[in-house]
């Protein structure tokens, strides 16, 4: 998969760094997956969760943050949409158009 905004992440554990080593993981695991629909996610990162619109909720940390992507599945590209910690996350009030 190919992630675009990655500057986003980096910006964003510049700003926090305790999330660091886990949305690095993460980027390293989605580079090297190539996803063809959600369950091939879910296989990768059980807890994930489909909020609908092409939009996925990724558990980061240990739900201590939460990363939002569009996923194209056939383009084989992910989008950052959102990262932040559960209770900024808490107060999206549509995330289906985040």
């Amino acid at each position: 998969m190919r992630i675009f905004t990655e500057q986003t992440l980096k910006e964003y554990i510049i700003k926090v760094p305790e999330s660091k080593i886990a949305l690095q993981e993460w980027v390293s695991i989605v580079k090297k997956s190539e996803w063809k629909n959600f369950a091939d996610i879910k296989n990768t990162f059980n807890s994930v969760d489909s909020v609908g619109n092409q939009r996925y909720v990724f558990n980061i940390k240990g739900n201590q943050f939460r990363l939002v992507v569009i996923i194209k599945f056939t383009i084989q590209f992910v989008y950052i949409r959102f990262i932040g910690t559960h209770a900024e996350y808490e107060i999206i009030k549509d995330i289906k158009n985040i």
